[in-house]
C-alpha cells in the first residue's frame, strides 16, 4: 500500500468533523486557515463561527470597518492576520469583482498569504495538488523519511516540498493533506509519539534507527526580549460618568490599531522615584500615581511586563489631548484592545 493510500485510510477511520471541512468554498476555507496559525482548534472554533455568521461572505467582510474586524479579532493576537484579512478581503470584493483566485500563483499573490495558507486553499478549494507543510508535516515527514535537515528554513521547505509532491494523492489532495495534519497532530507528536500504533512504525526510519526524540531538527530560537509597559489609566469625570484617556497605535510595532491608555515604555524595569517622575512629566503635574496591577503577556519573541497605574485627576492634562481620546468608561468594551489591556479592564 502506498504513503498515500495507507494514510487516507487511517484518516477515513479518524477524521475530525470541523465545520470548514464541509465546504469548499474558499472565502470559508481561507478564514479558517488565517485564525488558525498560532492558535489551537479549541480556542480558533469560536471565532470562526462568529466571523462566518458577522460576515458570511468576503463582501461582508469587505464593506466592515478595520476597527471592527479588529474588534471581532480581540483576544487572538497576532493582529496583522486580521489587518491582511480585512485589507485582502477588500481587494478581491472591489478589485476582483468578488472572485477568489482559483489558482495556486493567484492564492499566493494575496495580501496575508504565505506558502502554507496558499496550498491549504488550492488543495482544499480547489482540489489542486499543492502539498500543506505545517509543523505537523514537517514532523511527520522528518521522522518517517529520517530527514535531519534544519526545519523553518527555505531549504528546508523545498526539500520538504519535493518529497511531498512525490507523495500527494493528485486525485483527493485535500484527503491527503488532512490526513497528514491530522496523523501528526495526534499520533506523530512532538513528545511522547505512539510510536507503539503508529501505521508506519515498520518503515519509520526515526522510529529503527532510535530517533524520534530528535527529529525534526530546530533552529536555534531567536532570544526572546523583554519590554516593560507602564500604562496611564488617567479616570475623569464626565458627565457624571467615569472617563479615561486612550489611542490607538498605529506604529509598525505590535498590536497596531489597537487602543492603549497613555503609555510609558522602557527597556529596564524602572524604580519607584523614576516611574513618578516620569509620570508626572507626561501629566504636567505630580499627583498620587498607585500601581494597581502588574501583568505579564508573553509574545512570540518578546515578554512584556506591564505596570498600570491609575491616577484620578478634576481636569484634562492639556499636553496629553494632543495624542489621546478621551472615552466614557462604558465606550471601552466597543473599542479593539489588547488581550493585556482587556485583561486589566475585566479586572477593573
Amino acid at each position: 500500500m502506498s504513503f498515500a493510500s495507507k494514510i487516507e485510510h487511517w484518516y477515513s477511520d479518524n477524521s475530525r468533523q470541523l465545520p470548514w471541512r464541509l465546504t469548499t468554498d474558499p472565502y470559508k476555507i481561507w478564514l479558517s486557515e488565517i485564525i488558525l496559525q498560532q492558535t489551537r482548534i479549541e480556542q480558533g472554533m469560536s471565532y470562526y463561527l462568529h466571523f462566518v455568521e458577522a460576515y458570511p461572505t468576503i463582501r461582508h467582510l469587505a464593506d466592515a470597518s478595520e476597527e471592527q474586524v479588529l474588534k471581532s479579532w480581540q483576544g487572538l493576537g497576532y493582529y496583522s492576520r486580521a489587518r491582511n484579512l480585512h485589507a485582502t478581503a477588500r481587494h478581491i470584493a472591489y478589485d476582483l469583482g468578488g472572485r477568489f483566485p482559483d489558482t495556486y500563483e493567484g492564492i499566493r499573490a494575496l495580501k496575508g498569504i504565505g506558502p502554507y495558507t496558499a496550498a491549504a486553499i488550492a488543495s482544499f478549494a480547489f482540489r489542486l495538488p499543492h502539498p500543506v507543510i505545517d509543523g505537523n508535516v514537517y514532523r511527520l515527514a522528518a521522522r518517517r523519511f529520517g530527514i535531519a535537515t534544519p526545519i523553518a528554513t527555505s531549504a528546508a521547505y523545498k526539500e520538504f516540498e519535493a518529497l511531498l509532491l512525490r507523495l500527494i494523492d493528485r486525485e483527493r489532495p485535500d484527503l491527503f493533506n488532512q490526513a497528514m495534519m491530522d496523523f501528526g497532530s495526534t499520533y506523530c507528536k512532538p513528545l511522547n509519539p505512539d510510536c507503539a500504533h503508529c501505521i508506519f512504525a515498520n518503515e519509520c526510519v526515526a522510529y529503527r534507527e532510535g530517533r524520534v526524540d530528535l527529529l525534526p531538527v530546530r533552529p536555534t530560537p531567536p532570544a526572546v526580549k523583554a519590554r516593560y509597559f507602564y500604562y496611564i489609566d488617567v479616570v475623569l469625570s464626565q458627565d457624571g460618568e467615569d472617563a479615561t484617556l486612550m489611542h490607538c497605535r498605529n506604529n509598525k510595532d505590535i498590536w497596531k490599531g489597537l487602543y492603549e491608555f497613555p503609555l510609558i515604555e522602557s527597556d529596564s524595569p524602572l524604580e519607584e522615584a523614576e516611574m513618578q517622575a516620569r509620570v508626572a512629566q507626561m501629566l504636567g503635574t505630580r499627583v498620587e500615581t498607585p500601581i494597581v496591577l502588574t501583568l505579564t503577556h508573553k509574545l512570540t519573541h518578546r515578554t512584556i511586563y506591564a505596570a498600570f497605574v491609575r491616577v484620578k485627576m478634576g481636569s484634562l492634562p492639556v499636553q496629553m489631548l494632543q495624542n489621546e481620546t478621551l472615552f466614557l468608561r462604558s465606550q471601552l468594551k466597543k473599542l479593539p484592545v489588547s488581550r493585556l489591556i482587556d485583561r486589566y479592564l475585566n479586572k477593573n
